[in-house]
């Protein structure tokens, strides 16, 4: 790429030679951890329809992991490119590409549609489906990203928003499967409000980072409106509708998952700790895998629910319901 003028949040700057990592980096690939949320969709998959197992190719479970990947990151290019402004008053992120002025706009946005238009080709080519639920995660980077509906900057609709991504994420594990069914309603709002406790976990985190409200306000629109006590006020009520839909699917479906209850709570609380720690790692959840502690809980956890839903321990039914137990001699 020849040298050319370039128009950015922070002025008119000169970009030299193309710079192959900074569109790299504006697709994030380091952020393709989160779709591991992905997994528990196709474990629902293969308990509710264990007959899929018989043709199940791990080949495609591949597939639709790689067109998630790329859908998200076309998503994050956008967020980038919108972002930029308000990412020159954050202590960090006015580093990034764009708003340093290391990448060309319209290249970027070239970028957003190219990522897209591969992950959609992988996608559908898999099911509709498949495709219909990686179309609509992209269609939520929109929703989010772009005026004049841009949700991130309404109070509490940025986290109701950004977090339907968990229960998308949760419908391409499901539809990897090669199932054309809807998951249950109880299992998809436990998913989204479990999502919404960990964006409000991280929003909590930022705010107390930036430290100064007016400063929050410039980077993020929702911080004008946000202190630390709503903040935490919003995480109790995600986590306490979380615990409750996850209880109707549970008791519906699955009552061995109780079992894992104290595990999962102790996650959430242990996430939520992390949540209080200045310079939270929260703050770019990529990076949690370094967390030995929070990672041996989750993997721990993600363990104890996936033998729980396939092995069976008939006295939890025993102990549920008193139905099952003897009438009392009569007086």
């Amino acid at each position: 790429m020849s040298t050319s003028q370039l128009n950015t949040p922070s002025g008119t700057k000169t970009l030299g030679k193309f710079d192959l990592l900074a569109y790299l980096q504006i697709a994030r690939p380091d952020h393709w951890f989160k779709n591991i949320f992905v997994i528990p969709g196709i474990i629902l998959g293969f308990f509710f329809y264990p007959h899929q197992l018989e043709v199940f190719s791990f080949g495609d479970i591949i597939l639709s992991l790689i067109a998630t990947c790329l859908i998200a990151s076309s998503n994050y290019v956008l967020n980038e490119i919108l972002d930029a402004p308000s990412d020159l008053h954050h202590p960090l992120k006015h580093a990034r590409p764009i708003p340093s002025g290391r990448v060309s706009l319209p290249i970027a946005y070239l970028e957003w549609l190219v990522l897209a238009a591969i992950g959609f080709y992988i996608s559908f080519s898999f099911s509709v489906y498949l495709g219909s639920a990686c179309l609509a995660l992209w269609i939520m980077g929109i929703v989010y990203n772009v005026p004049p509906l841009r949700t991130k900057d309404v109070p509490y609709l940025d986290v109701l928003s950004e977090s339907v991504n968990n229960p998308l994420r949760l419908a391409i594990g499901w539809y990897a499967t090669g199932l054309g069914s809807i998951p249950p309603l109880s299992v998809i709002l436990a998913y989204w409000m479990f999502g919404a406790y960990l964006m409000a976990v991280k929003r909590f985190a930022e705010f107390r980072t930036i430290g100064d409200p007016a400063l929050a306000g410039q980077y993020r629109s929702s911080f004008k409106f946000y202190d630390e006590k709503r903040l935490l006020i919003s995480i109790i009520f995600y986590v306490s509708l979380f615990a409750m839909f996850a209880a109707v699917f549970l008791t519906r479906y699955r009552l061995e998952l109780l079992l894992a209850a104290p595990i999962t709570a102790y996650a959430l609380a242990y996430y939520l700790e992390l949540g209080f720690r200045k310079h939270s790692p929260v703050e770019h959840p990529e990076g949690l895998y370094k967390e030995p502690l929070l990672m041996f809980i989750v993997a721990l956890n993600v363990l104890v629910v996936a033998v729980l839903f396939f092995v069976d321990i008939p006295i939890i039914q025993d102990l549920i319901h008193p139905w099952h137990l003897p009438p009392h001699p009569p007086h």
